[in-house]
């Protein structure tokens, strides 16, 4: 058969260069990734076969099998599963072009620690290369089950590996290593050594649902001895908690997740009776890289009778809880299920209101008896979890029991609505918010001048979801979510006649300049009026009790929904001497041309002030370079 030589990609080029010199001091998890490999190819051929009863393949004894040369040092990792064709060899091994080679670079020059790092091969489905850290060439020879012809891939980790078809490849896919020299001072362990092996195996893939098998060292004289099973293959979800260990259920965790790190938590949950199944998820303690991209796979394993069926359904878990790892074992659904049944289907429909009630309740009770993991879940997962009070208005409450906000009441601790309610002051009737992209932007906002005056305590909000969950929810135990940037604000409490009288002097004095402004700046805003709520800054805009703000129209256009563009309101503070200054300017002047300028550059940089941008960036910066030119 003919041979092709090919080149590795750049970024695959690096990748084997990292792992070749050491990057990882725990070696050990090659084999952890190579059986995982091997497992998820046993799963894939029964499930195919399951769904078409013709295809060739024989699966009436799956397994893994790990066979040991010692003289010529080479371990080989053996499945007789689904297999690849020449195709997906070369897409999938050869180039790993959909395994994120690039975010694997990326955060493993950014790990802070080797563990971290270590948990990063399969993580990023990477787990494959992993054998370089340990060997010198690597052959891979596998058929994909139904086609008759198989593949060789082999490399030495350099620049190039080569392909080419065979025709004598059982079904399935064999891994072999030909190792390095043993070397302990850098945790190269002997790995044909039948007990480091077996410790592995133990360590990392007890759990396996397929037999994981080795031929025991031949003493000298005896017959061929039988294959020995390594793993004890036994569901942990169907154990009972005081027959598993937490390093058990962390290494099924691991082994779902391709995450090194251990869980945040582990929930359990068996539900009896009419529709009997079995649950048990984990919480990762990090958020993966691309929790937030659209090709994320959410989802939990779905088995029916211990028979594995699929490896993210997502109809499990709503997408706020998108995190959440697990397995779920139903008793009663059919072996034929699809994607398209599981949505109709109502037992799963329960299961799902079942599970995201557990989940969340398992956070309130995280939430309530260790702050320090409720911190490190909110750090991570708050974002998204905040997605459900927009989608899943059935448990909004539960949600909002669980959810902490940063506020002006204290820097670095965030507080609960409940907590903040309990806070307000005698005559509030409102729970007061300010969205934005930083803490440090939106506290320096011109909309916070009277309250941060008044002592008034403000919701800083900074993720995008916060733009909308706060229309969605609307109000907490009768008190409204107000913006400080939205509508008109009176913190005056109750009604001060004196007050009342200078707010209507002052509208009389400013009566002609306010009409002139609106008039002048009649494109870009739909009102001028004083303010209530700035104490330092000359001016503000602030958008209608109702309307779209402007993050939230950028948020619509980059979904590609296209938004009215919504005119604003320039509110003007009334003891500020530059807008007295204007509007006495107004008053004296009968030729107010020369008005205009001010009146816009005014606009300009109460847009400037709460973070966006002006109309005509170029413009701007020339009135403001002839005004400078005229003062000095």
């Amino acid at each position: 058969m003919t041979t092709e030589t090919f080149e590795f990609q750049v970024e695959a080029r690096q990748l084997l260069q990292l792992m070749i010199h050491s990057v990882y001091s725990n070696k050990d998890v090659f084999l952890r990734e190579l059986v995982s490999n091997a497992s998820d190819a046993l799963d894939k051929l029964r499930l195919e076969k399951l769904r078409d009863d013709s295809l060739d393949a024989d699966v009436s004894d799956l397994h893994i099998e790990i066979d040991v040369d010692k003289e010529a040092r080479i371990l080989t990792v053996r499945d007789n599963g689904i297999g690849m064709s020449y195709d997906e060899v070369g897409q999938l091994i050869g180039t790993i072009a959909n395994s994120g080679t690039a975010g694997f670079l990326k955060e493993l020059r950014e790990a802070q620690d080797a563990a971290g790092a270590e948990g990063l091969i399969g993580q990023f489905g990477v787990g494959f290369y992993s054998g370089f850290m340990v060997a010198d060439e690597v052959t891979l020879v596998t058929r994909r089950a139904g086609e008759s012809q198989g593949t060789r891939w082999t490399s030495r980790g350099e620049s190039t590996y080569t392909l080419e078809k065979v025709d004598d490849a059982p079904q399935g896919t064999s891994v072999t290593l030909h190792l390095k020299p043993a070397d302990p001072e850098n945790q190269l362990h002997d790995y044909t050594s039948p007990w480091t092996i077996k410790e592995i195996v133990k360590r990392y893939s007890d759990f396996i649902t397929w037999p994981i098998r080795m031929v025991p060292e031949q003493g000298d004289g005896q017959d061929a001895p039988e294959p020995e099973t390594l793993n004890s293959m036994k569901a942990l979800w169907a154990r009972s908690r005081d027959e598993v260990s937490d390093d058990e259920y962390h290494e099924l965790y691991k082994h779902i997740s391709h995450d090194w790190r251990e869980p945040l938590e582990t929930i359990r949950l068996q539900a009896e009776g009419t529709f009997e199944y079995q649950a048990l998820l984990f919480v990762p303690s990090h958020a993966p890289h691309d929790l937030f991209t659209r090709d994320f796979k959410r989802g939990v394993q779905l088995y029916v009778k211990r028979v594995f069926i699929m490896d993210d359904c997502e109809a499990l878990l709503p997408p706020y809880l998108r995190f959440v790892k697990g397995v779920v074992d139903a008793q009663d659904l059919s072996l034929n299920v699809s994607r398209e049944i599981l949505q109709q289907d109502r037992h799963i429909r329960m299961m799902q209101r079942r599970l995201t009630k557990k989940v969340l309740s398992t956070v309130k009770e995280i939430k309530t008896k260790d702050a320090d993991r409720y911190a490190t879940f909110w750090r991570e997962f708050g974002t998204v979890l905040k997605e459900g009070l927009v989608t899943d208005s059935e448990n909004r409450d539960a949600i909002l029991a669980v959810a902490s906000f940063a506020t002006t009441h204290a820097e670095d601790e965030p507080t609960t609505l409940a907590q903040y309610v309990e806070r307000m002051k005698d005559g509030q009737e409102d729970i007061y918010y300010i969205t934005g992209e930083s803490r440090q932007s939106i506290e320096n906002s011109p909309h916070m001048e009277a309250f941060r005056d008044k002592g008034i305590e403000v919701l800083l909000l900074t993720d995008a979801v916060d733009e909308v969950w706060v229309d969605a929810v609307g109000e907490y135990e009768g008190k409204k979510l107000r913006s400080v940037a939205k509508g008109e604000i009176d913190l005056d409490g109750e009604k001060d006649e004196k007050a009342d009288g200078e707010r209507e002097k002052q509208a009389e004095e400013y009566a002609g300049l306010l009409g002139w402004m609106r008039e002048q700046l009649d494109e870009d805003i739909k009102e001028v009026r004083l303010s209530a709520r700035l104490t330092v800054s000359p001016a503000c805009v602030v958008s209608d009790a109702h309307d779209l703000t402007p993050a939230l129209e950028n948020m619509y256009r980059a979904m590609g929904q296209e938004v009215p563009r919504t005119k604003r309101i320039l509110e003007l503070n009334p003891d500020h001497l530059l807008v007295k200054n204007l509007n006495q300017a107004y008053k004296e002047r009968e030729d107010r041309s020369g008005l205009v300028e001010s009146a816009e550059l005014l606009h300009t940089l109460a847009v400037l002030a709460e973070g966006g941008q002006p109309k005509d960036p170029a413009r701007f910066v020339k009135l403001v370079a002839d005004r400078l030119e005229r003062t000095l």
